[in-house]
């Protein structure tokens, strides 16, 4: 069994971290490494529109890899704090632009543009191709199932895709999700009964005033292996509760680790 930890404090970089076994196998040391200035590509969409995606490749195609999808109105950018200490934990990850979304720390969102300039819906349900696409080509950068990560509304929409991408999915992390598609013709608990099927482990984080819509789909989850942290301050929406700036991190970081402890092995 292997286990983590972070260093990491409010206004400091995650500085450190170590991995080891116990048990009747000896000690292994893996040096921890992180990747500051992303490798940006981009691949298709289902429907030919090129998804834009920043690569946190720190380790080889034997090491675990986490796809990172963004919120409303933002872009890949919102992990350029967080993806690196992901690295540091010993994952790679691929940060995307859905087709939904804007700007976020300086890094316009890509796929967003040029779905304007095609002439092609920007809508929460236009995304899902895009994010079922990353899943394929995450897929194929990683010897191991990838683990999916949604942020607001995109943390709605992964499980919806979860449950078809059961051969390729180990995990999910949703930070914030709701029934954020009404407006969009889609049942009010349209999530929650896409939520009950899903099998693989799942996190689940809000903030303590969005407990109401968030609660509801983490219990509709009939898989046992869930976890649903909700911190004691007031944290922040979406995946933005782990940034330094955010009052509480330390203890989001903290449930975020022990979560993902089991699958860097």
């Amino acid at each position: 069994m292997k286990a983590l930890k972070v260093l990491a404090s409010v206004g400091a970089a995650l500085v450190a971290a170590s991995l080891f076994s116990c048990g009747t196998t000896s000690s292994v040391k893996v040096e921890p490494k992180k990747v500051d200035t992303p490798q940006t590509v981009t691949f298709d969409s289902k429907d030919g529109l090129p998804v834009t995606a920043d690569l946190y490749m720190a380790y080889s195609s034997d090491a675990p890899l986490i796809l990172l999808c963004h919120r409303a109105n933002w872009s890949r950018g919102e992990y350029l704090e967080i993806a690196p200490k992901l690295n540091l934990l010993g994952f790679n990850a691929i940060a995307i632009d859905q087709r939904s979304g804007k700007t976020k720390n300086n890094v316009d969102n890509a796929t967003k543009l040029a779905a304007e300039a095609a002439g092609k819906g920007t809508t929460y349900l236009d995304a899902v191709q895009d994010i079922q696409s990353a899943i394929e080509y995450a897929s194929k950068r990683s010897k191991k199932k990838i683990i999916l990560w949604g942020s607001s509304y995109s943390s709605s929409l992964g499980f919806t895709l979860v449950k078809s991408n059961s051969d390729k999915i180990a995990a999910y992390l949703a930070f914030s999700p709701g029934e954020y598609f009404v407006e969009l013709g889609k049942p009010a608990d349209w999530i929650a009964t896409e939520a009950k099927d899903v099998k693989v482990p799942v996190f689940v984080t809000s903030r303590p005033s969005e407990q109401k819509d968030a609660q509801p789909i983490f219990d509709a989850i009939e898989n046992k292996d869930k976890t649903y942290f909700v911190p004691q301050t007031d944290s922040k929406h979406g995946s933005q509760a782990l940034y330094e700036a955010t009052e509480g991190n330390e203890a989001s970081w903290k449930a975020v680790e022990s979560f993902l402890g089991r699958f860097n092995k």
